[in-house]
């Protein structure tokens, strides 16, 4: 059914107007990542990569960025088996505490970021692991596990049933139908919630701001150390690079399993 002229021209307003809106935060950051001037400023005075040779030289920062892979990478590592038998399990079965569970997972979006970063905070220190990089891992899997679950639970919903009655009738026991056929059928599921899981473990700003101290701190946290007394081009730059990883992992997703799938765990 074709859309009348004027439906057309609101629609496509509004759609143009969206995508403006989306896309101007990135565009003045890439045009002032590139700036020949020494303050940052939109539009840059000139162009130069002279900042982008800087950060390549900055000791602090790649060793910030290499802690904040160093979270993403636990993050990933907690979350791929504990999301995949959460999802799986929502998916093929009726369990008791379904709904409290259910409820959970709402919870990241419900919950005030602050509060669960003061409540982890104070729990990490009664366990004296307050400072330590590794449980700054942990706590962006516990606040983020829901995007891995949702995940899952889109690709184990669309496994036939009938797959694993065929091998339970064939004699495989349920560990190996487990390993053999719905293991592979949540793969995609998998890989997507684990680009998920990693990308946001990455970019997480206020969790690690409240979890490290100023010896271990994360990329995002250096950052944000640097712009309280000057914003110079150098953190656009670094910025560009953080939205050029973000837009190389959705490529990657695309090619590996489709962005369907990850659509449809929404």
């Amino acid at each position: 059914m074709t859309m009348p002229l004027s439906q057309r021209i609101v629609f496509w307003t509004v759609v143009c107007c969206v995508l403006a809106i989306l896309s101007i935060p990135t565009v003045v950051v890439v045009g002032a990542s590139f700036t020949a001037g020494n303050i940052i400023a939109f539009p840059p005075e000139g162009l130069s990569l002279k900042w982008y040779s800087r950060i390549a030289g900055a000791g602090d920062l790649w060793r910030a960025f290499g802690r904040s892979l160093y979270v993403a990478a636990v993050c990933t590592a907690l979350a791929i088996p504990v999301g995949t038998l959460a999802g799986i399990a929502l998916a093929k079965y009726r369990l008791r505490f379904e709904t409290p569970f259910q409820i959970y997972l709402l919870l990241p979006f419900t919950i005030p970021l602050i509060g669960s970063g003061i409540g982890l905070m104070l729990l990490f220190g009664e366990m004296r692991i307050l400072g330590q990089l590794w449980p700054v891992g942990v706590a962006c899997t516990v606040i983020n596990l829901p995007f891995m679950i949702w995940a899952v639970m889109a690709s184990a919903s669309g496994l036939e049933p009938d797959l694993e009655l065929a091998a339970a009738n064939c004699g495989a026991p349920p560990l190996s139908t487990f390993f053999h056929v719905t293991l592979p059928a949540v793969v995609p599921g998998i890989i997507s919630g684990s680009l998920l899981m990693f990308i946001l473990a990455l970019n997480e700003f206020l969790v690690s701001l409240l979890l490290v101290d100023a010896r271990i701190v994360t990329l995002p946290v250096q950052i944000y150390n640097s712009i309280r007394s000057i914003i110079t081009p150098d953190l656009a730059a670094i910025s560009v690079i953080f939205i050029a990883s973000a837009v190389a992992a959705v490529i990657l997703l695309d090619r590996l399993v489709g962005l369907e799938i990850f659509l449809k765990s929404k």
